[in-house]
């Protein structure tokens, strides 16, 4: 029996061409010039630059951290040199193209600028390009050498890192955060020209690969004394951290300001809508395409039942129609899971779909229109008020939507934990299955659905009141899309999860509204990503994670312990 020979220049070509498109791909689209402006660390890391760096970098890192890739030190150094040459290749063959063929007539963002950028604005082509090369191979050959580092260097070395880049992408939000507390006496002292000053981002990488080293070195420890502290104990401490919490949410409001309070407002929607959905698409398995369908029976009952326009039926209170949206959009819910019932998979995904179109193009039929207004929306619709409280700007509706959160948390825990949520896993896992344990499908399905729909009701309802207006286009297809996506990035199933995916795809896009033009572009890139390199999602349950890689974990070892025969000659 001959034993299979590793290649180890596979790998370090495909990743590298892989990387080497992405610069090229960035570059074509205007995202390398445009970012120029943005300053990372003042004088001395700007966001092209990281766009033009990273990317071999991290095809360096997969390379040499892959089961198949290079073992030895001079194996790693020579595909770490191969693959950042191969990244350079199609950059360095899209300036040489320019020279003799006009590219803007195909791609109108390759312009003498974008060259000279590209080039270091050296005089002699020749020259950028070598430096070019020369640098995108360095990262490459970076990229694979770091995985030899030992964990507790290289996981503290990776933490600074990562802080120093975050909160320097960020830091528009660090300067409005600042400002709101100090004025511009602290934004002066950390930031120069709306960047971090090259002496703060390295206190920042100090600091945080510091306290990521002793939490490394004292983690057992600690461990080991909160095992000791007993259930009494470690509830006390659980209580003292959830107190915590609750004290920094309460304040966050007044802490950033207007601006970033309708950033978590637009966050609160999607965690609503995400922690529904949830029950269908996480816990149930089914792919729903048309949740924006009780998003926008919750908007619209809110708006029909408490507008004091000419739309307006009753005028009551906001109070007293909430409840009123949630049944609604509960019904709703129940009412379209009846024809879906007996499909599966992408069949479920394409009717949900079609649900969500019909009740937006509905919303903008004339044959509706003298009862919701059609394209022009209904408009007068009241903010909620209690205790003489009027829940009208940013920063109070974000108390709303905090307390609805909250409630809604609540019950989706229960649910989690509940005969009805593992009868919903067991749906997900083999709907066959499920039904010769005695689980009646039809009514765990619809039961699904129609729980689903009031998160979805509800943060409708208080979208309404919130703008004050609403009108049909709100509610199109990419609501539940955005939706979908952030229990996919944050995990399927996991509560956590939502939360936090919400706070990436929501949040981190109205942090950087600089950059609109690319937001999507940015946003599918990510998704590809997250399913490439972390499928189980950012916050997984453990359920999921067990799915994914139990099974797969074991293989692989398998196969390194026992390589494959060869075919024979």
């Amino acid at each position: 029996m001959v034993e299979t020979h590793r290649n180890p220049w596979r790998l370090p070509l495909q990743y590298g061409a892989i990387a080497g498109v992405t610069i090229l791909y960035v570059a074509l689209v205007g995202m390398v010039e445009m970012f120029r402006a943005r300053s990372i660390i003042s004088g001395v890391l700007t966001l092209d630059q990281l766009l033009l760096y990273l990317p071999p970098i991290v095809a360096g890192l997969l390379v040499g951290r892959h089961p198949l890739g290079p073992q030895s030190v001079v194996e790693r150094v020579l595909a770490g040199l191969a693959l950042g040459f191969v990244s350079g290749l199609p950059t360095a063959a899209l300036i040489l193209l320019s020279t003799v063929v006009d590219v803007r007539q195909m791609f109108v963002s390759v312009s003498p600028a974008l060259i000279n950028m590209l080039t270091f604005e050296q005089e002699t082509l020749a020259i950028g390009i070598a430096i070019l090369m020369g640098l995108l191979t360095v990262g490459g050959l970076l990229g694979v050498l770091l995985p030899l580092l030992p964990r507790a260097i290289g996981a503290p070395l990776a933490a600074g890192a990562g802080w120093m880049l975050g909160v320097g992408l960020l830091s528009e939000l660090a300067i409005q955060i600042l400002r709101q507390l100090d004025g511009n006496t602290s934004v002066r002292a950390y930031f120069r020209n709306g960047a971090l000053k090259p002496e703060v981002a390295v206190a920042i990488f100090v600091i945080a690969a510091v306290l990521t080293a002793l939490w490394r070195w004292q983690q057992a420890n600690v461990r080991a004394q909160y095992e000791r502290l007993g259930v009494a104990g470690q509830s006390a401490v659980q209580r003292t951290g959830f107190g915590l919490l609750l004290i920094l949410l309460l304040s966050l409001p007044w802490l950033v300001g207007v601006f970033l309070s309708e950033v978590l407002v637009n966050v609160g929607i999607y965690v609503l809508m995400g922690l529904g959905l949830n029950i269908a698409v996480g816990l149930a398995g089914l792919l729903d395409l048309g949740y924006v369908t009780n998003f926008a029976v919750g908007a619209y009952v809110m708006a029909v039942l408490t507008s004091t326009g000419p739309l307006g039926i009753g005028q009551f209170n906001f109070w007293m129609i909430v409840p009123v949206s949630v049944l609604c959009a509960m019904f709703t819910g129940f009412v379209l899971a009846l024809p879906v019932l007996r499909m599966r998979g992408d069949y479920l995904a394409i009717a949900t779909l079609g649900f969500g179109e019909i009740i937006r193009l509905l919303a903008l039929s004339d044959w509706l229109r003298p009862y919701i207004g059609g394209s022009q929306g209904i408009l007068f619709i009241p903010s909620p008020q209690l205790f003489g409280i009027t829940f009208s700007g940013p920063q109070t509706i974000y108390y709303l939507l905090l307390g609805a959160c909250f409630l809604t948390l609540f019950v989706m825990i229960r649910l989690n934990n509940s005969r009805t949520g593992r009868q919903w896993m067991a749906l997900r896992e083999d709907e066959d299955a499920a039904a010769a344990m005695g689980i009646d499908t039809v009514k765990t399905k619809v039961l699904a659905f129609t729980l689903s729909a009031a998160a979805g009701g509800l943060a409708g309802a208080i979208f309404a009141a919130k703008l004050g207006t609403i009108f049909p286009h709100s509610f199109n297809l990419l609501i539940s899309i955005n939706t979908l996506a952030v229990i996919i990035v944050g995990g399927m199933g996991s509560i956590p999860g939502v939360v936090l995916g919400a706070l990436v795809l929501v949040g981190l896009p109205e942090l950087l509204r600089e950059f609109a033009e690319y937001r999507l572009l940015l946003y599918g890139a990510l998704l590809i990503a997250m399913m490439l390199l972390r499928p189980e999602g950012l916050w997984p349950s453990a359920v999921r994670r067990r799915e994914l890689y139990d099974e797969s974990t074991s293989t692989v070892e398998a196969a390194q312990v026992n390589p494959a025969p060869a075919a024979a000659d």
